[in-house]
């Protein structure tokens, strides 16, 4: 048993071993707690089981269910309600047990047919990127865990919270109307941060340059961690600085390179000198400059 632990050890049951529910499942047992089953069907779900959780019978995910006390719910968002309805019917589910969705767009609401017959419903959604390696065990412990439980049972927020901190992340209370707007968000910035990072690789390399991880990692790091520390104060380059040329002569770079990137271009630098000259970085007059630029159709 983990020396963190203070709690009684839960018999674990992870419904599937996909990127999230293999990391969490290695996670909850490095904290003490043990995983009896695992669910896993794909080629690449049982190396992962296999690698993460060595030793741990892989079962469908009924018999998953019925062996453990706490199950998590590692499932396409989609799935989570039709998959809960059948082992509610099937009694794979039982009073006392706690069930868990990694889901990031779900409450709790979405388990409310195990919550009718007794079973503690919790929304644990990791704000981490997992690639389904060991590493991504070492990683959670500079996340946060967005956490919702029933608002008429304080003790749902606090086992969720005492979970979230077993694994050495710090929780963070999101309500169950609040859980779309919060996963759009983190969505919004990671995977779509993703798509830009890419995006921007490859017109550097269109540009002739062949290290283009090497060019961008110091500043795409150092955008980032200004951005977190000073907010729209961060904002540089030629939207901030009003630059209308340099921003036409961009579009026309981007549409002869690359088409499909100057859609992308037009709408992130509105926003930009939107917040901008919000923020008082960016003068009316620049401001005005720039957006004629930006809705000018090409030619």
């Amino acid at each position: 048993m983990s020396a963190g632990r203070t709690g009684p050890r839960l018999r674990v049951g992870v419904i599937s071993a996909g990127r999230v529910g293999a990391v969490l499942g290695a996670a909850l047992q490095r904290a003490g707690h043990q995983v009896v089953a695992v669910s896993a069907v794909s080629t690449a779900s049982l190396r992962r089981a296999d690698e993460l959780l060595p030793g741990v019978a892989v079962l469908p995910p009924d018999e998953v269910a019925v062996q453990a006390d706490l199950v998590l719910l590692a499932i396409p968002d989609d799935a989570i309600a039709g998959l809960v309805r059948g082992l509610v019917a099937t009694e794979s589910l039982r009073a006392g047990q706690i069930l868990v969705h990694t889901c990031g767009a779900h409450g709790v609401a979405v388990l409310a047919p195990a919550a009718e017959i007794g079973v503690l419903p919790l929304a644990m959604h990791p704000a981490m990127t997992f690639t389904g390696r060991a590493e991504d065990v070492e990683r959670l412990a500079t996340a946060c865990m967005a956490i919702t439980a029933s608002t008429v049972d304080e003790a749902g927020w606090h086992v969720a919270e005492a979970l979230a901190l077993e694994l050495g992340m710090e929780p963070v209370r999101v309500p169950e109307e609040s859980r779309r707007l919060y996963h759009a968000a983190l969505t919004h910035g990671a995977n779509h941060l993703i798509t830009l990072v890419n995006e921007c690789a490859e017109l550097l390399r269109d540009a002739g340059v062949d290290i283009a991880d090497r060019v961008m990692a110091p500043i795409l790091s150092a955008s980032l961690d200004n951005a977190l520390r000073f907010g729209d104060r961060a904002i540089t380059g030629p939207v901030m600085r009003g630059d209308a040329g340099t921003v036409r002569a961009h579009l026309a770079a981007l549409g002869e390179a690359n088409p499909d990137t100057v859609p992308g271009y037009r709408e992130l630098a509105r926003r930009t000198a939107q917040r901008a000259e919000q923020a008082g970085i960016l003068r009316a007059d620049g401001a005005k400059a720039v957006r004629e630029v930006l809705d000018q159709e090409p030619s």
